[in-house]
């Protein structure tokens, strides 16, 4: 009989782990647990590196209260304290942004950091020196949503698989693996090519899905585009099949789809849900919404579905010390747009009211779980600058950057070097008019621009990475732990 792990089982297994380290946050060293999430493309990645960037620095962030008011003393990096888990290169991408001037290499593995922050209190009965460690942690987007695999069974995920390529526009797309999966007889004999060959055309799928629309989200298992040191494992060699028994055989293929499925889930799934995504005290999900907005609205509602999978599977809700001590939850949730500076600033607010709209329903959860929940516009990295654009007497508002070599705008080519002002267009007033298809798939113009130059001061010291609204986000993630 296949064994089916629950949440509650995997929060379980790592009740001591919990108790052992809240423990020594609570009455040695005070830890903030920070997780960065967010789907495929979203600026994990980015967002990770400018934070970094403005602590060590400790530059004068308008809206982070500690950097703003001179009470952030110090931060460094120091040991990360899992030393089974790869450090975040921070170094790396931060040369990528600044001497290459390009974007860092996506996610492709869980890596962590800590940071040693040393701050003066605020005014209060407590004041003086204090030194908060942050740990965050960042993975890839794929393995999100693979959190939903943990109470579904093999046979409810192939019928939500096969039935999912029936969503508007997937029929292309899916037409060559539901041709495939004709010649798979689920109650044939076990048979390892087979299922090699069943695995490959579902993957084959799951690439062309990632290349169309749903690269604003992503269909699990997530392990199967980016498989890691698990790359050709059993464990990552299954797929849906249809026509499905009600009672499996165990020596038949699909009995040897279901144990597969079954060991990813206990294998890659549990564990990182238990030992990484359970233990955060806070939580950012980036959200890459504009990119959903130029794909249409087909790609909105699979983004606003993607989004309540995700949140569904966190372990969100007010703190009390025995919470603390045993389950530990994330108490604040963040969801941030971004690339904000993709749109002109008149349009960020209603980026912000648009990112709100698609997370509607899992806020209300949220804030009935006891936990505060927050969205904002940002980009983590402005790549440009406002300007304003003039054409036959009429004045545009537009954003100018560089775009990057091979960037098409209009009818130039872009070599990486040369500057140019875009009118991006804009967002509707109303946020439901974007679900409604107030705007056309492919009628906003987003290049992908260059990150901007970046000189030294007349000290030597690394230039300044300018943001928008980062500074808010890391005052609703940390600045009351720093108060």
């Amino acid at each position: 009989m296949a064994l089916i792990p629950s949440k509650f089982a995997a929060r379980a297994g790592s009740a001591i782990k919990a108790f052992a380290e809240a423990s020594h946050d609570m009455l040695v060293q005070p830890t903030l647990r920070l997780g960065v999430t967010g789907l495929a493309r979203s600026g994990k990645t980015v967002f990770t590196t400018a934070l970094i960037h403005h602590l060590v620095e400790t530059h004068a962030l308008p809206a982070f209260a500690p950097a703003q008011e001179g009470r952030l003393r110090r931060a460094r990096l120091v040991p990360q304290p899992d030393d089974a888990v790869p450090r975040f290169p921070f170094e790396e991408h931060f040369a990528t942004l600044t001497e290459a001037r390009a974007w860092p290499r996506s996610t492709d593995r869980i890596s962590q950091f800590r940071l040693e922050i040393a701050y003066e209190r605020a005014a209060g009965w407590r004041t003086g020196p204090a030194t908060l460690m942050l740990d965050v942690v960042d993975y890839p987007g794929e393995w999100l949503l693979d959190l939903a695999l943990i109470e579904t069974g093999y046979t409810a995920w192939s019928r939500a698989t096969i039935n999912g390529t029936r969503r508007p526009g997937r029929a292309a797309v899916a037409g060559p693996w539901l041709e495939a999966l004709k010649g798979f007889d689920p109650a044939a004999p076990l048979d390892e090519v087979a299922a090699e060959r069943a695995s490959d055309a579902f993957k084959t799928y799951l690439a062309a899905l990632r290349a169309g629309p749903e690269a604003v989200a992503t269909t699990p298992p997530g392990r199967f585009l980016m498989p890691g040191d698990l790359a050709g494992s059993p464990a990552l060699t299954f797929a849906p099949l249809d026509r499905l028994p009600e009672t499996i055989p165990p020596d038949s293929l699909a009995g040897l789809m279901e144990r597969r499925f079954e060991a990813y889930k206990a294998r890659v799934v549990t564990p990182f849900f238990r030992d990484h995504f359970q233990r955060v005290d806070r939580q950012i999900v980036l959200v890459d919404v504009l990119a959903a907005v130029d794909a249409g609205a087909t790609a909105l509602a699979e983004l606003e579905e993607a989004l309540d999978g995700v949140l569904l599977s966190l372990n969100i809700g007010r703190n009390s010390v025995l919470s603390k001590l045993f389950a530990p939850r994330a108490d604040r949730v963040l969801f941030a747009a971004t690339k904000a500076d993709h749109l002109h600033q008149t349009s960020h607010d209603r980026l912000d009211a648009l990112l709100r709209l698609l997370v509607s329903r899992a806020m209300r959860r949220t804030e009935a779980a006891g936990a505060r929940v927050g969205t904002v516009a940002l980009a983590s990295v402005r790549a440009t600058r406002e300007t304003t654009v003039h054409d036959g007497g009429e004045s545009f508002r537009a954003v100018a950057g560089t775009p990057e070599a091979g960037e098409v705008v209009g009818d130039e080519v872009f070599d990486g070097n040369a500057e140019a002002a875009v009118f991006p267009g804009e967002l509707p007033a109303r946020p439901e008019a974007v679900l409604e298809g107030a705007v056309p798939p492919g009628s906003l113009r987003f290049p992908r621009f260059r990150p901007p130059l970046v000189r030294p001061d007349g000290l030597g010291r690394a230039g300044h990475l300018p943001q928008i609204r980062l500074d808010r986000a890391m005052q609703f993630l940390i600045g009351d732990r720093l108060a």
